[in-house]
């Protein structure tokens, strides 16, 4: 029986032993994967080989990430509200209220590294991006970073978020556009009911949608299940849809969309997950899809 698996392990061995330990064995089989290979590897995988080998195991293994750190990030507090924020591109940004200062400077500096250009993770290029009356859906909400970002160019935004801790936190970031901002605290899948609602249901046929953000923990797939008339009937639409979940959902999602009129293409580099207990070779995740409906005229 593998020890990393046993429940006698997770008890005896401290948590901070743990990670030290799951990661020195993932880069050592990720290197080794990649060394029986006969043909020479891409320039970006070589280039996320020299990362794990030279650096560490990480989500973004990439130099870059490097140029985030926690230490100079400024946390607030809200007496009003009680909620702690941090100020993000010259607005406010709450947390949930549970979170200490250290996991707040943690979280932000982590949402920065996922939103540099650079990233696998990043939405949005500089020829893929909301536009000004545009009006963006953001599914997977979380704290609405991505939102808050294109909060003053989007003429509407949606914000599907399942968690109720970030219920407040959400209603006290979008406080000053209350009336552009709706948030819905319901999963969103592939069935309605009282705690899921499908886009398809949720939007009238005649209701315009220009940007969805699509980050819902791996059930992705279910989602554009219960969108299948947006993908098809709307001819004017953006999707920014996370791929890194499972490790087939690069090729799945793509399949669906392509198959809606969508042009697609993948956001470059790669992501590890090594949270995923289920990681296995080749180990590395493309972060997301970003997608444009072709408009085909009607006959």
């Amino acid at each position: 029986m593998n020890i990393l698996n046993t429940r006698v392990y997770r008890i005896i061995v401290p948590k901070f032993f743990r990670k030290k330990i799951v990661s020195r064995v993932l880069r050592a089989k990720i290197l080794a994967y990649y060394s029986t290979f006969k043909e020479p590897l891409a320039e970006e995988v070589k280039t996320v080989l020299d990362y794990v080998e030279n650096s560490r195991i990480a989500m973004i293994p990439y130099y870059f990430q490097d140029e985030y750190s926690e230490d100079n990030i400024e946390v607030f507090y809200d007496r009003e509200t009680g909620l702690r924020f941090v100020m993000h591109e010259g607005k406010r940004l709450y947390f949930k209220k549970r979170w200490s200062k250290k996991r707040i400077r943690l979280s932000y500096s982590e949402l920065r590294r996922e939103q540099d250009i650079r990233s696998p993770h990043c939405y949005e290029t500089d020829g893929f991006k909301v536009e000004k009356g545009d009006v963006l859906v953001d599914i997977g909400a979380a704290e609405g970073i991505f939102a808050l970002s294109n909060v003053e160019q989007a003429e509407q935004i949606v914000l599907f978020e399942s968690s109720k801790e970030w219920l407040e936190p959400l209603a006290a970031t979008f406080g000053p556009w209350i009336g552009k901002v709706t948030i819905v605290n319901k999963f969103v899948g592939d069935v309605t009911n009282t705690k899921c609602v499908t886009l398809d249901d949720y939007f009238l046929p005649e209701e315009k949608l220009s940007f969805l953000k699509i980050d819902v923990e791996g059930a992705e797939s279910r989602l554009l299940n219960g969108c299948k008339r947006i993908l098809s009937k709307v001819k004017s639409l953006k999707v920014a849809i996370c791929t890194y979940h499972n490790d087939e959902d690069e090729v799945k999602l793509n399949v669906t969309l392509k198959q809606n009129g969508f042009e697609t293409s993948h956001s470059d580099g790669f992501l590890i997950i090594y949270t995923d207990r289920k990681l296995k070779a080749p180990y590395l995740r493309r972060g997301l899809i970003r997608a444009v409906k072709i408009n085909i005229p009607e006959a």
